[in-house]
């Protein structure tokens, strides 16, 4: 990273900003949220997807720079909104992951030999649940996953869906709805 970024303001709008005139500082925000990216599309799609959404995030974001809204200093919403995006035309590979875990019992980000992602277990951990995300609409899934995966905030959702707050309050109260009621069905045939 050239050292002009890690010594002066670094919020993500500044970075994106000076990308308008030095294209290679954009690298600096790949550097800081391809990590978290990739662990939410690894969830939603699997480990062989995950940074080829990644890759069409980062491609779209950087295309898009100069329409970024400065006033956010804080990219994330932004980047996510164009990953829930790239997932969004990859519905087909997002359902088969949820088939193959519902049939396995595996999660399809778990790697042989190594652990699973405590972010992962903490919602994939029952075939059920997996069923259950599997039959909710696309935007309530998306803005299901973007709190509980992705850890925004309502009004980061809002922004990144390009969606009203209370839209994503109804989107996330209809989603919790339906996944408690999967499992309170589910366990109750298996209980």
């Amino acid at each position: 990273m050239p050292e002009s970024v890690t010594t002066v303001d670094t919020a993500d709008r500044t970075l994106i900003q000076r990308s308008w005139r030095e294209p290679e500082i954009f690298a600096a925000l790949f550097d800081r949220h391809a990590p978290s990216l990739h662990r939410y599309a690894a969830r939603r799609l699997g480990l062989d997807s995950a940074e080829d959404v990644v890759s069409e995030t980062f491609l779209a974001a950087f295309q898009s720079r100069h329409r970024y809204d400065i006033r956010h200093a804080d990219a994330r919403p932004w980047l996510y909104g164009i990953a829930s995006n790239v997932i969004g035309k990859r519905r087909r590979g997002e359902m088969t992951v949820y088939r193959a875990y519902v049939r396995s019992g595996v999660h399809p980000a778990a790697v042989p030999g190594d652990p699973i992602e405590d972010g992962v277990t903490t919602l994939a951990v029952n075939r059920p649940l997996a069923a259950a995300l599997a039959a909710l609409r696309p935007g309530d899934r998306h803005v299901l996953l973007l709190v509980a995966w992705a850890d925004l905030t309502y009004e980061e959702v809002a922004r990144a869906l390009g969606i009203p707050v209370g839209t994503v309050r109804s989107r996330l109260n209809r989603a919790r709805r339906k996944i408690r009621e999967a499992l309170t069905t589910n366990g109750e045939q298996h209980g």
